[in-house]
Formats: C-alpha cells, structure tokens, sequence
C-alpha cells in the first residue's frame, strides 16, 4: 500500500470514528468549526436494537447534518455540537434522555422518536427546552408549549387516508393495535372517509407485537368484501407481519387471495393500504421491492415522494457527510423528518444572531413567528398561536398537508401531485 493511500485510508477511519458513539447510550460529536461565537449543543434521540420500532437513522442523519455545517463555519458562526441517546422504546429510556439533555443544557431537542411523550416531556418543560421536530407519533408532540412539529402526526396521517381510500374504496377493513392510542385511529380514518360520502370503515383491533395475524387477516378480507374493497393496517413494524400473514391467506371461492403475489393489484381485487412509518421505501425493498406484497398498496404520507428534487439538499449532505453510514437512508421518514427539523433549528439560530443560544431565546424566537423555510418539503412553518390548527387532542399541529402515494415496481410514487390540506377532516373527527 502506498504512503498516500495508507494516509488516505487513515484519515476516513479517524473521521468515521468520530461518530462511532451514535446510539450506544448517548455521545457527543465533536465540532470542527471555529469562531468567538459560543458552540450550541443540542440533542437527538431514537430508539435502536429493540425489539419494537428502531429509527437509529435519525441521530445519524442530526450528526452528518453537524459536520456539514461545521465544516463551513457553523450556523450563524457557532459550531453545532450533538447529543445522540438511544431512548430504548420505553418510558424509562425516553426519560433518561431528557434528564440527559437537561443535565447538558441543550438548547433544544431536535428531530428525534419517541412513542413515549409523557416519559420525556415533563422534564424538557421543566427546564423549559423546546422539542423541535419529534417524529409525530406521541400526542404530547401536538399538546405541550414546548413542542414544535414539524408534521401532522399520525392524526393527519389517518385523516388523509381515509381521504384516499374514499376515493377507490367501495368497503374499508381497519386493523388497527388494541391500545389506548390505536382507539383512536378508526375516528380519524373514518372523518376522512365520511368526506368522501364513504362508510366508516369495520374496526379490527390486534395486539401490536403479535408473531402472525391470520385471524385479522381473514376478517379483514372478509369484512372488505371481495370487489374494490381495502384492507388497511397500521401497526408499526408489525404492519409487515401482517401484511405477510393477508398474504399467505388460502384463496376466496372465486379464486382470489389475499394481496396476490407481489404481482400488483388488478381492478376489482382487495386493495391494501397503509401510512408512512407503518409502510416506508426501505420496508418494501426489504420484502421484495417490485416482487413485495405492498405492491400496489396506497400510502398516506407527510412529504413528497422520496425521489422528488426537493430532497436534493439532503441527498448531497449524507453523501458528503454521512461517509457511507447505512443507517441514514434519504428514503426513511424519520430520516426526512430529522432533516427538516434541522432546518427548522438552523433558521431559528440565524435570525437570533447571538454570540450566545439559550433554550429559552430558541423557544421565544419560534413562539415570536419565525418562519421557516423548508424547499418545498412542507408549507412554510411557523407556530404562533394563529398558525395552529387547534384541534382537539392536537392543538399544535400547523402542518396539516399530506402526500398520496402507491406503491408501483416496488417504489413509493405520488398518486396525485402536490399536497392535500386534511385539516378540516382532522377537525371533524369526533
């Protein structure tokens, strides 16, 4: 080996390392950018190596996201430093993490997961840290005055698809997990349906961490009935399983299956369906991509598809910055989300113009109206009270617009174009 390459060689593996600590507990990047500026430090958690949702792309993507900045001199000059925490899936995990960023006086918290909003949000509150861009998926996210969203959460999500389905759905099947938070999915899917003069749709709930759902799964179809009906799921990584279990049913009398074998979906057959974070790109290409049993299956998502060119600033930043890290996949929506919640946090740092960020200076200026900017991948974001949707059990939720997509030779397409404001149907939800 030549005395270049051997320094080149070196010098990837230093860099790497530096981001070797990503989700082993919690770490710290190091910065590189320099300047009289005071460094901001904040935090982005995730769940990894459980046996429910992991999402260690998220912190991923928040480091890469420092390094591209700090290699040009930081935001506004102050040097991005990130805290990264594996939140565990569970209640006790999610609060060590915020007791963790308390303790390192973060600024923020920003793009992170957690189902497990109660656990993590008293403390941030208590030390008055905003939490800028969660995933969507915990009610707190669209409760607390300390959280500012980025999405709709999964109300939006469920509200829009019912929308979808509506429009191709003679009949709606729902399986849905049997907790205190999947009971309130059939309402919001069925204030969308009912826009579109629908039926609500049969309500089947299943435990969320079940090996096989043949039993919902015959139900689900049945209660579809078998001409230009729908099954839609929505459990989380379980919704794969169950999807494989509708696939494996035996065949109706008049030779139809289940979702058929990957093949896609023909007129009159029993579609399925789903939302982003239960259904995602790297999902299907796990299970198939054009050979997947989601081939065909409508999609409700929060952002355009994953090819569309907004998501070219993204894409160049993990390729430049990401040095080959798997986990960061630009397809993944927590990826996306994380991504947009750094925009979000690098605009709020820009217009203070501060030698010195405090969490307090960062949640004034977003309660001040600063408006954000996203390329196109939301409607512009702002949280003043005015700017919220106010309804409730999410109140805080200012980005009410959803993407309808379908799956097609194994990728997640747009449906139609552009955006479709749900905000009156998740308003009329009871």
């Amino acid at each position: 080996m030549t005395g270049r390459r051997l320094t080149s060689l070196l010098a990837y593996v230093t860099t790497a390392a530096a981001g070797a600590s990503l989700l082993t507990g919690c770490g710290v990047l190091p910065g590189t950018a320099g300047g009289s500026r005071e460094p901001v430090t904040v935090m982005t958690w995730a769940p990894d190596g459980t046996r429910a949702t992991n999402q260690p792309g998220m912190p991923a993507m928040a480091q890469a996201f420092a390094r591209w900045v700090n290699a040009s001199g930081g935001i506004d000059g102050h040097e991005l430093r990130i805290l990264t925490c594996n939140e565990k899936n569970t209640s006790a995990g999610a609060a060590e993490c915020a007791r963790r960023a308390v303790r390192e006086d973060v600024v923020a918290v920003v793009g992170s997961y957690s189902q497990n909003g109660r656990a993590f949000m008293a403390p941030l509150e208590a030390a008055e840290i905003p939490y800028i861009g969660g995933y969507g998926i915990a009610e707190d996210e669209f409760t607390s005055p300390l959280s500012y969203p980025v999405n709709g959460g999964l109300a939006s999500l469920m509200a829009g698809h019912g929308r979808q389905l509506a429009e191709s759905c003679r009949k709606v099947s729902l399986v849905r997990p049997d907790t205190l938070a999947g009971d309130k999915l059939p309402d919001l899917l069925n204030s969308g349906l009912r826009k579109g003069s629908h039926d609500g749709a049969t309500d089947i709930p299943a435990f969320e961490d079940a090996a096989e759902y043949t039993a919902q799964a015959d139900r689900a179809r049945a209660k579809a009935g078998s001409e230009d009906g729908c099954v839609a799921a929505v459990l989380g990584e379980r919704t794969q399983t169950f999807f494989d279990s509708f696939r494996r049913l035996p065949a109706d009398e008049d030779g139809s299956g289940g979702s058929g074998d990957g093949k896609g979906q023909d007129e009159g057959e029993v579609r399925i369906s789903s939302v982003l974070g239960s259904v995602s790109q790297p999902v299907i290409d796990r299970t198939g991509g054009a050979h997947s049993p989601f081939e065909g299956a409508y999609v409700t998502g929060w952002y355009p598809e994953a090819n569309d060119a907004r998501w070219a600033p993204m894409r160049k930043v993990i390729k430049e910055h990401a040095f080959a890290d798997n986990r960061v996949d630009p397809t993944d929506s927590g990826v996306q989300t994380t991504w947009i919640a750094y925009t979000v946090l690098k605009r709020v740092i820009e217009s203070l113009d501060s030698d010195s960020i405090s969490a307090g200076a960062v949640a004034h200026a977003l309660d001040r109206g600063v408006q954000v900017d996203t390329g196109g991948l939301t409607p512009e974001l702002r949280w003043r009270y005015e700017d919220m949707l106010g309804a409730p059990r999410f109140p805080r939720i200012v980005n009410h617009e959803v993407t309808f997509q379908v799956v097609r030779k194994g990728q997640l397409v747009a449906q139609k174009p552009g955006f479709v404001d749900v905000g009156e149907t998740v308003l009329s939800a009871p």
